[in-house]
């Protein structure tokens, strides 16, 4: 037999021969799937800040006009699962490439719908597309670029996602105020076509996959749509009172019945279409909680100071983005730290830095905000949170690439877009209504020390009256009452924000908890020991 050569059976048994690692940084098609990072989440956030302005231009009522947004992310959330199976059959490559496309036109055409349901199925059919990007960049990097570079690559990222977040207030006043709001789609128009033509000069043809994975249509029908409305529930809770609402309660108990059925027919079936063996197996669980509470403090500190400088300030858009940049700004400098540092020390190290200064400058915010403060008194807490975003998000996600193969990098893709998303989800839901609560219990207890017919409250009234100069038109008692309603307004809301830097702070704390009790991560491309080929990682 030996004579003879090897069998059949041990021919088919013999693992295949290592890939050997890529040696040369594709430039091109790193730019075009860092700008996909980039685009997916500006465009997100843009839609936000200028969702007045796009309600009134479709003549959408406010509670109509609220599922702007939503439809958007919804959407992401319903294609992460699908994105797996298209980029493993298609090739990243060929799906960025459509979805740019894609992505590019609907931009376009966008601001040419003239009512609410066209804007709707525009802003759904977007968050497809756009929702390809993300899940599919992380396998880009691990599998075009040298391993000693993925520390920069994952660097990199970490700043795209945190500086598209941070300029879009700047962007979106400058287009309200010196252009039109149309620009709030417009400009998604030459950045996708730029990634796309990134992708067709610097990425090499796919080539064509000889085992394509079969299409596990249940599984992505219950995960996508479930994952979807349990968004949906989430985004419109604190519009519609939480569980007071029907919808509510029947979007919640939709999505938690799909997501269950998902999870137990990926687990059960011979052909998943989701790895959730992976996703479960350390540490990812605890990797995606981390980033899940990253994303709460970054999200819920990005609606914070916009809630107080607006709400107690009156700042326009624009104001609030000069407020906001300074976060974007310095991560320009410390991202390739970031990367050095992952480089030459342990991944836990750079994101408890980053946790610790997060919660630092949310403390710092806490201790000493007042109704006085404007943009200047925001820039030390603003630094230290630059810092600590560009280090703890990448820390976070490099420390998960130590435990991957690299053909593992498309599930853990769209494990770190559905907790990127779902995370910062939560945590504005929770933010927001933990401000709008405190506010009204601040409010309450203030109130009780404004009675009427008191000696100090008349006197102040009086003050306010004066100052009005109505007084002999019997409209100054009536001015007066409402500026002194619309101080305490101001002093509620103050507190309320003040409050929800104090949980954030404890919350952040948490999470660098969590980081500190973690295993080391297995040797991996930080000391250039080569992850190609190996049929398994060491345990942590």
């Amino acid at each position: 037999m030996s004579a003879a050569g090897p069998t059949p059976a041990l021919d088919a048994a013999a693992p295949a021969p290592p890939v050997a690692p890529p040696q040369a940084v594709p430039w091109l098609g790193l730019a075009a799937v860092l700008m996909g990072t980039f685009i997916s989440t500006l465009n997100g956030r843009l839609s936000n800040f200028g969702l007045a302005d796009i309600r009134g231009a479709v003549h959408a009522g406010f509670d109509d006009g609220a599922w702007i947004t939503t439809a958007q992310t919804v959407a992401q959330m319903f294609i992460a699962p699908i994105a797996i199976w298209i980029g493993t059959v298609y090739g990243p490559r060929r799906v960025l490439l459509v979805a740019a496309a894609a992505f590019a036109v609907i931009s376009f055409i966008a601001p040419f719908s003239t009512n609410l349901p066209t804007l709707l199925v525009l802003q759904f059919a977007g968050g497809l597309a756009s929702g390809c990007f993300i899940p599919l960049t992380l396998s880009f990097l691990l599998r075009n670029l040298p391993p000693r570079y993925w520390a920069y690559g994952i660097a990199i990222y970490a700043l795209n996602l945190e500086l598209s977040l941070n300029i879009s207030a700047s962007l979106e006043g400058f287009y309200v105020e010196q252009l039109s709001w149309a620009w709030i789609f417009w400009q998604n128009v030459p950045l996708a076509i730029g990634m796309a033509l990134c992708l067709h000069y610097g990425v090499p043809r796919d080539p064509p996959n000889p085992n394509p994975p079969r299409a596990d249509l249940y599984g992505f029908a219950a995960g996508g749509l479930g994952l979807a409305l349990v968004y949906a529930a989430l985004d419109q809770g604190n519009r519609l009172d939480w569980l007071n609402s029907g919808l509510i309660w029947g979007l919640l108990l939709a999505g938690a019945v799909l997501v269950a059925g998902f999870v137990a027919h990926e687990l059960r079936t011979p052909h998943p279409g989701v790895d959730l063996k992976l996703v479960f197996s350390p540490p990812l669980p605890r990797l995606l909680v981390l980033i899940a509470f990253l994303r709460l403090t970054i999200l819920s500190t990005a609606y914070l100071i916009p809630q107080f400088l607006q709400g107690v300030r009156g700042f326009r858009a624009l104001e609030v983005g000069q407020t906001l940049i300074w976060i974007a700004a310095p991560q320009l400098i410390f991202c390739p730290l970031a990367g050095l540092m992952l480089r030459r020390t342990d991944p836990r190290l750079v994101s408890s830095i980053g946790f610790i200064f997060i919660s630092v400058a949310c403390l710092m915010v806490a201790h000493g905000l007042t109704a006085q403060w404007s943009s200047d008194q925001f820039l030390p807490s603003q630094f230290l949170q630059a810092i600590g975003q560009s280090f703890a998000l990448s820390g976070i996600i490099f420390f998960g690439v130590l435990h991957l193969r690299p053909q593992d990098a498309l599930t853990f893709g769209a494990a770190l877009q559905t907790a990127r998303l779902m995370g910062g989800e939560i945590g504005t839901a929770f933010v927001t209504t933990l401000v709008r609560i405190r506010s009204q219990t601040a409010s309450n207890l203030i109130g009780q020390h404004i009675q009427g017919g008191d000696g100090g409250v008349l006197q102040r009234l009086q003050a306010y009256a004066a100052v009005a100069g109505r007084s002999d038109t019997g409209l100054g008692p009536a001015r007066a009452a409402g500026v002194l309603s619309g101080l305490v307004r101001g002093a509620a809301s103050l507190q309320g924000v003040i409050d929800a830097f104090v949980v954030v702070g404890a919350l952040t704390a948490l999470a660098l908890l969590i980081v500190v009790a973690h295993k080391p991560a297995p040797l991996g491309p930080a000391s250039h020991r080569p992850l190609f080929g190996r049929p398994d990682l060491p345990p942590p």
